[in-house]
């Protein structure tokens, strides 16, 4: 699209739509407060550019800023607006840049907003980047989680954590069936009888382990038969759909500004919320189309066969080894002293590899 191409709706079904265009065009033509809810994941800030289009870190919170105030405005009081937005590196130097937080704090203290609660999802199938730290210098860890910011007009938008209960831990279910005795803890919290009452599920953290492995999706293959490019930055659909579930209504309307391949919209159309999904590259709304081709939207796959129980599916579990796993007492060796600024030469066992 140009500058001058005014927004015009791209793909409809029954609920929702697909509007090709800048969100700012598009909202400037709605009621203020008549959005239920915003999720979205923006272009990040990121040092390099990338094809679907990003601001540099440094130039990014002032660029979000005009949709933030568009947020505010078309969002009604008890709504929600919920931002997936990852880190990124100071270019040539391994510290991280703070544009999120930046990015948060001015619609927080600029724009009014308040921060219901911040999310971090966890991608536990994370390529160990940025190479250069990770890999060659051996000086960071790997980057595998991206902050939510879950922001509302008010401090009381609605929500429900009843909707987004997840199954008791093993231990947790052991401590049910063989019951427990009210005490107070070490740390001070008293633990009433009440927390052995067998409720049926437990109330989730705000850690969101979700793996990004999509590869052989509907939509993938229609992009493939369709000779287009995927979108190379969307995130799965457990994501959009753990808060649409928790902060919205059957009707409720729901807006993504910064679409992508609409994985929103398709989370919407199956949880029968009306939704809009904005974007300004037209090759990425024609792969979207596939997301309500075939009949019917993708359902999160629970369990592999019918068979089987989600819940004892040790599938459907992504675990994290417990801290100190391999500390087993053998030599650490030194470390360097320059924190890595000299990139080591290549070993005998590094050619080899």
């Amino acid at each position: 699209m140009t500058d001058t191409d005014k927004p015009q709706t791209y793909f409809k079904t029954k609920l929702g739509s697909m509007v090709l265009g800048d969100a700012l065009d598009v909202m400037a033509k709605w009621k203020a407060s008549s959005i239920d809810l915003i999720v979205t994941s923006p272009p990040f800030g990121l040092v390099r550019k990338k094809d679907y289009g990003n601001k540099a870190a440094n130039e990014y919170v002032e660029w979000f800023k005009q949709f933030g105030e568009e947020f505010k405005r078309v969002l009604k009081d008890d709504g929600s607006l919920v931002i997936d937005i990852g880190g990124s590196w100071i270019p040539g130097q391994p510290t991280r840049s703070l544009y999120h937080f930046k990015l948060l704090i001015m619609l927080c203290d600029e724009l009014g907003f308040n921060l219901a609660q911040e999310f971090y999802w966890w991608n536990p199938s994370k390529l160990p980047t940025p190479a250069e730290w990770v890999n060659i210098r051996r000086v960071r860890v790997k980057d595998a989680v991206n902050c939510v910011w879950w922001l509302s007009p008010t401090p009381w938008p609605k929500a429900s954590n009843r909707r987004i209960l997840q199954p008791y831990s093993p231990s947790m279910r052991v401590l049910l069936k063989n019951g427990y005795q009210a005490k107070k803890r070490p740390s001070g919290h008293d633990i009433s009888t009440k927390f052995s009452i067998d409720n049926g599920a437990a109330i989730p953290p705000n850690l969101l382990a979700v793996a990004n492995t999509e590869s052989n999706s509907y939509y993938l293959r229609y992009c493939k038969e369709q000779g287009l490019k995927p979108h190379p930055a969307r995130f799965p659909a457990e994501v959009p759909e753990f808060f649409i579930r928790m902060l919205s209504d059957k009707s409720d309307k729901v807006l993504d500004p910064f679409a992508g391949s609409c994985v929103t919209g398709e989370v919407c159309e199956r949880l029968k919320r009306k939704w809009t999904c904005v974007e300004l590259v037209e090759e990425y709304l024609q792969g979207a189309k596939g997301r309500f081709m075939n009949g019917q939207v993708t359902k999160v796959k629970n369990g592999e066969g019918k068979d089987k129980d989600p819940v004892e599916d040790s599938s459907n579990y992504y675990r994290i080894p417990r801290t100190g796993i391999l500390w087993n007492g053998q030599d650490e060796g030194s470390l360097v002293e320059d924190g890595g600024q000299a990139r080591p030469s290549k070993t005998k066992s590094d050619e080899e590899s």
